[in-house]
């Protein structure tokens, strides 16, 4: 089946994944994630994307971003993978792709799934069992987000934002997030739309895209059908 052409609307939040080839590492040593990180933020700099979170594992990694301009998002990460290759094919001495394909990515609904993005993102070193508390990996933005660091690449987004007024406040809440286990519906959901390329959200969300880009984004409807949680959101699987 042909793949779905990449959506990613200006102020849509985007959940990317981005795989070593084969599954194999992208990171070789500490060293490597520093770098990895100050490329990124080089790349979401120069195509004006906003990154609200990301996890960064020994073989993949999970950005949470907002473009701000048409195409900014694919030309970041093109731009983020070719620099990274070079520096982890001259460091290690190999040659070839280090990433499996094209990034994957999807829509993400602010209102009804953003923050539960948020948190898929940051506790993925806990599912892999890395870490037991989310705040205890370094390579993630957890730390930051419930004010434990700083650092400049973060980008609050305004729903993260309108967890409190006052930052101190908002650090808290957001952290006591973290104390409600995703239901395995949410983690497969933002799976299935990450890796299909569609979307994950309301009913109502989905109809705002389509009349925005002018397409469906509707799943085939062979395989699994929609979700309906028990706020009446609909995730499209």
């Amino acid at each position: 089946m042909p793949r779905l052409p990449r959506f990613a609307p200006i102020g849509v939040p985007q959940h990317i994944i981005q795989r070593g080839n084969n599954r194999q590492p992208c990171f070789g040593e500490e060293h490597d994630y520093g770098v990895y990180t100050r490329f990124l933020k080089s790349a979401a700099d120069k195509f004006s994307v906003d990154i609200h979170a990301w996890c960064f594992m020994s073989n993949h990694v999970h950005l949470l971003a907002t473009p701000k301009s048409d195409g900014a998002v694919s030309l970041m990460m093109q731009s983020l993978g070719r620099r990274y290759v070079q520096y982890f094919n001259h460091k290690y001495k190999r040659t070839g792709t280090l990433w499996e394909g094209r990034f994957k990515s999807c829509m993400v609904d602010t209102e009804a799934y953003l923050l539960i993005c948020y948190r898929y993102i940051e506790l993925n070193p806990v599912r892999a069992k890395i870490v037991k508390q989310p705040e205890d990996y370094k390579w993630s933005s957890h730390s930051l987000n419930i004010g434990n660091k700083e650092s400049e690449l973060i980008t609050p987004h305004e729903i993260y934002k309108r967890l409190a007024t006052a930052e101190e406040e908002r650090f808290k809440v957001y952290k006591e997030l973290f104390r409600e286990e995703l239901t395995n519906i949410q983690i497969e959901n933002i799976r299935a739309a990450t890796n299909r390329g569609l979307l994950v959200g309301s009913e109502k969300f989905r109809n705002e895209i389509e009349e925005l880009i002018g397409q469906s984004v509707r799943p085939n409807p062979v395989g699994r059908p929609k979700v309906v949680n028990e706020e009446g959101a609909v995730y499209f699987c």
